[in-house]
């Protein structure tokens, strides 16, 4: 079996189990859809009888009178099934989207934090908003009038047949030429659109590179050589795309010419100007077929763009499944509660991709104690570090908060102990009261504001014109110290037994450093801290300095035991010495 029809048989599973939750509303709408499709050709069939009558001689008028009601009857009960139809599959729309947005939503909650670090923020946003998206179409719109533009044609010839079977043929004389011409564009076009999307999931994540990193970039006058990423994704996309649409619109333009409406009905009218002067038909029966005869094809049209769109909505279902099926973080069957806030690494193993960056890793941090991870880039500090809430899991050995293995900890409650101030702040585009309240969405305006004080950053608030209502990126722009101080504020405010510190002060603006210092001071109190160093004079005094060098612990102790046995931290600190000189 071909790569292209795993891939399509892959892409027909995805799609049919996303949208399996409205599936029922679906297949109702389509029922009506038929019923109005076959209502609305009662016109047609109306058109023969009231031609037949009024050139009869005499006239007549309870017959025309009749038709004449049951071709607006028809007409109105066409709009009414169709109506219908349309409102119960945007009815599933709404409901198919609302269903996987929150089901995407608390499943993405489950995830390991170490999975968004590895995965593009825009590739995430698009299977979140344009993928789910890209389904509307297909849900609302799609069922319905493809449905419609398949009974349509069918009802009709099945009509010409009943009325002279040579009807029926010469009402679709082009269309087998229409079908070999898109037969024609569709060859290969899975396989094209699955690059398009590949190609277009790049263009968005470098795009949103782009606009992160723009500032830096024109600050340092990169703009023109930068972000090379973004402009060959531009460039990829639209070279890929153009080569494959413009032979493609030369062929759609000669195949809407054989169905359109003065090709379709000049054969239809001498066709069937020949067979009334045959005898073959009544004129009534040839003035049906060349009213049929346009009809078809253009009902059968949405059935080339219902093909495209339903590719695309494929693409976009393989994604959204793909993002439902991250394996999520595992949770305790039976969740135990740690008896301290005591940590302890017990021969810790860690691989990525197979590479094991963590060999048997093993300290212990007291209850209350500042635990300092100082080592070279890539020893490992970091991923020690967000080891403990539970970015990854350990391949080997064992993490332990009270006594208790964090893997036996409910996550919530976990995220209940453990706290994290990241040198990169994430801060929601809501009100700061929202930001700071984020780990206590239940706490008061006075604790919220306590908080804000501790951390320095209060004053700054209530300068705004609205306060704690300001929202961030709209009423107020932060710096990068200002935001650093909400975060330790909400890291202040959900007040965790132990916290997980990236030395904040590494990055901050000369201004904001002091009094992100103070901030932190009031935020260790008393807790349990495990601190990834950037600069070692700032953790001098912690209780306890952990050297790490290529994923292994080197040396531990204080400033002063690590610097009187002269081994690699010295001779760090020899270095950062002299750099500080």
């Amino acid at each position: 079996m071909s790569r292209a029809k795993v891939v399509a048989m892959s892409h027909d599973r995805s799609l049919n189990q996303v949208r399996r939750p409205v599936a029922g509303r679906i297949r109702l709408a389509c029922v009506l859809s038929a019923l109005g499709a076959l209502a609305g050709l009662a016109p047609f069939v109306g058109l023969v009888e009231l031609t037949d009558a009024l050139l009869a001689t005499p006239v007549d008028r309870d017959r025309v009178a009749v038709v004449a009601v049951l071709i607006v009857g028809g007409l109105v009960l066409r709009g009414g099934l169709m109506s219908a139809a349309l409102t119960i599959t945007h009815i599933a729309d709404v409901r198919l989207q609302a269903i996987l947005r929150r089901r995407m939503i608390a499943h993405l909650g489950r995830v390991p934090l170490g999975w968004f670090a590895r995965n593009s923020s825009g590739r995430l946003r698009k299977t979140a908003m344009g993928d789910v998206d890209a389904l509307h179409q297909l849900v609302a719109h799609q069922a319905v009038e493809v449905t419609a533009a398949a009974v349509t044609p069918l009802g009709a010839l099945a009509y010409l047949v009943i009325l002279d079977w040579r009807l029926a043929l010469l009402a679709i004389a082009t269309i087998p030429l229409y079908i070999a011409a898109y037969a024609w564009m569709e060859r290969g076009s899975n396989e094209v659109i699955r690059k398009l999307d590949e190609s277009n999931a790049r263009l968005g994540s470098a795009l949103v590179e782009f606009i992160s990193g723009i500032a830096v970039v024109k600050a340092f006058g990169r703009a023109r050589k930068a972000h090379a990423a973004y402009r060959q994704a531009a460039t990829e996309y639209t070279d890929f795309f153009a080569a494959w649409v413009q032979p493609m619109n030369r062929i759609e333009a000669l195949a809407g010419l054989l169905v359109s409406a003065p090709v379709v009905g000049l054969i239809a009218v001498a066709g069937g100007a020949w067979f009334v002067s045959q005898g073959w038909v009544s004129a009534g029966e040839a003035v049906a077929c060349v009213l049929l005869a346009c009809v078809i094809p253009v009902a059968i049209e949405p059935l080339g763009f219902a093909a495209m769109n339903q590719r695309g909505a494929k693409a976009a279902a393989q994604r959204i499944h793909e993002l439902l099926q991250v394996p999520a973080l595992p949770a305790p069957k039976s969740p135990q509660r740690p008896s301290g806030h005591g940590v302890e690494y017990r021969s810790v193993r860690f691989a990525y991709d197979g590479h094991e960056v963590l060999h048997g890793v093993s300290f212990t941090c007291e209850p209350g104690s500042v635990t300092a991870l100082v080592g070279p880039s890539g020893s490992g500090k970091s991923t020690l570090a967000t080891l403990l809430p539970r970015f990854h899991d350990v391949t080997g050995g064992a993490i332990h908060i009270g006594g208790v293995d964090i893997r036996d900890i409910d996550p919530a409650e976990l995220y209940r102990l453990v706290g994290f101030v990241l040198q990169d702040v994430q801060l929601l585009g809501g009100s700061i009261r929202d930001n700071v309240a984020l780990g206590r969405p239940q706490a008061t305006d006075s604790e919220i504001a306590d908080a804000c004080r501790a951390a320095m950053i209060h004053d700054r608030i209530t300068a705004l014109p609205r306060g704690y209502d300001s929202v961030v990126g709209q009423d107020v722009r932060l710096s990068g110290g200002e935001a650093q101080r909400i975060s330790i504020a909400r890291a202040l405010l959900a007040d965790t037994p132990i916290l997980v510190l990236d030395e904040a002060t590494a990055f901050a603006d000369p201004e904001s450093e002091a009094a992100i210092q103070d901030a932190l001071s009031r935020l260790v109190g008393g807790r349990t801290v495990l601190v990834i160093a950037h600069r070692l004079a700032t953790i001098t005094s912690a209780d306890q300095i952990v050297v790490l060098d290529r994923g292994q612990v080197v040396e531990t102790g204080t400033h002063t035991e690590l610097l009187a046995v002269r081994g690699q931290y010295a001779r760090m600190w020899d270095a950062h010495e002299g750099v500080a000189a």
